[in-house]
C-alpha cells in the first residue's frame, strides 16, 4: 500500500508539470497581442515593439517558460501585464472568496446527500424515491450555468425577488458577511453536488441493506434504526467517502462558471476578466490553482479509495 501511495504522489508531480506546462503554452497561443490590447489599436508600431521588449514578449518561447516556471516554483507568479501588481497579490484577494464559497457548498453537499441517500434507499420504489431519481437525473444532466440561471429568474428577478441575482462583495469585506450574496451560487453548486452524491450513497446503502450479515441483523431482532447506524451507515460510507472527494473537486471546478454567472468576486471572475484583457501571468496563475485543488482532490479520492483496497486485503 505504500509504495502505491508513493506511485500516485509521483504522478501527481508529474500531472502537475505537464498541466503546468500546457497551460503555458496554451496560454501563448491565446490569439492576439498583447502589448496591441495594452496600448490600444491606434499605438504605433514602435510603441508596440518597445512595449513588447519592455515586458519580454520578444524572447523565445522556451526562455519565457523557464523564467516562468523558475519563478512557479519559487513562489512568484510574475506580474499582471494589464495592472502591474503582483500575481499572487491578486490572487489572495480572490482565493478567500472563492475558498469560502467552495467550502460553504461541500460543507452543504456531504450530510444533504447522505440524507437523501439513506431516505431514497430506505424508501426504494416509493413516490419519495421516485421523485428523486427524476429530479436528480433532470439535475445532472443540466448544466451548474442553466441551473444558475433558472435560480436567479426563480429567486433573483421575476417570481419571488428574494436574493440579489448579482453576488457583489466590496472589497475588503468577509464573504459570510453578507449571506444573502452568497445564497444563489452556494445554491447552483449544492444543487448539482447532491444529486449526483446522493444517487451513489442510495445504491451504496441499497447493496449493504439487502446483505446477509444485514439480514443476520434483522433475524435476531435488532430494531431499524440500530440496524442503520450500526450496520449498514459504516459498510454504506466507505464506498462514497472517495465519490465525496471527486464532488468537491467538481465543486471546485464549478466555481469558474458559477462566479461569472453572479459577478461574484472570486478566482473565476478573475479569470474571465484576465482573458479579456489577455493577461497572461494572471491567466496562468489561476488555471494552475484550478488545476492543482482540482487534481489534489481527486488524488485524495485515488489515496482514499487505496486505503479501502488495503484495508479489505
Amino acid at each position: 500500500m505504500l509504495g502505491r501511495v508513493g506511485w500516485i504522489v509521483v504522478q501527481a508531480v508529474v500531472m502537475l508539470f505537464v498541466v503546468s506546462t500546457l497551460v503555458f503554452f496554451a496560454t501563448q497561443a491565446m490569439p492576439g497581442d498583447v502589448a496591441k490590447v495594452m496600448l490600444g489599436m491606434s499605438a504605433t508600431p514602435e510603441r508596440v515593439e518597445a512595449l513588447r521588449h519592455q515586458l519580454g514578449l520578444d524572447r523565445s518561447l522556451l526562455s519565457q517558460y523557464w523564467d516562468w516556471l523558475s519563478g512557479v516554483l519559487g513562489g512568484d507568479l510574475g506580474t499582471s501585464l494589464a495592472s502591474g501588481r503582483p500575481v499572487s497579490q491578486m490572487l489572495g484577494e480572490r482565493l478567500a472568496n472563492s475558498a469560502t464559497l467552495s467550502l460553504f457548498a461541500i460543507v452543504l453537499i456531504l450530510p444533504l446527500s447522505l440524507l437523501i441517500g439513506i431516505l431514497a434507499a430506505q424508501f426504494k420504489d416509493s413516490v419519495f424515491d421516485r421523485t428523486f431519481l427524476w429530479s436528480s437525473m433532470v439535475a445532472n444532466a443540466l448544466a451548474d450555468f442553466v441551473v444558475g440561471t433558472l435560480l436567479v429568474a426563480l429567486f433573483g428577478t421575476t417570481v419571488f425577488h428574494w436574493f440579489p441575482p448579482v453576488s457583489l462583495i466590496p472589497a475588503g469585506d468577509m464573504p459570510w458577511w453578507h449571506p444573502q450574496a452568497l445564497t444563489l451560487p452556494v445554491a447552483t453548486l449544492v444543487i448539482g453536488g447532491v444529486m449526483y452524491l446522493s444517487r451513489l450513497i442510495r445504491v451504496s446503502f441499497i447493496d449493504v441493506l439487502n446483505s446477509e450479515y444485514v439480514e443476520m441483523a434483522r433475524l435476531k431482532g435488532l430494531g431499524p434504526t440500530r440496524i442503520l447506524l450500526t450496520h449498514a451507515l459504516p459498510n454504506a460510507l466507505a464506498p462514497a467517502v472517495p465519490a465525496a472527494s471527486l464532488v468537491a473537486a467538481f465543486t471546485v471546478g464549478g466555481v469558474v462558471v458559477v462566479e461569472y454567472l453572479f459577478g461574484y468576486p472570486g478566482i473565476g471572475a478573475l479569470l474571465i476578466d484576465s482573458i479579456s484583457n489577455r493577461d497572461l501571468p494572471v491567466i496562468q496563475a489561476v488555471v494552475l490553482v484550478i488545476a492543482a485543488v482540482y487534481y489534489f482532490f481527486n488524488l485524495l479520492a485515488d489515496l482514499l479509495h487505496t486505503g479501502r483496497s488495503g484495508e479489505r486485503r
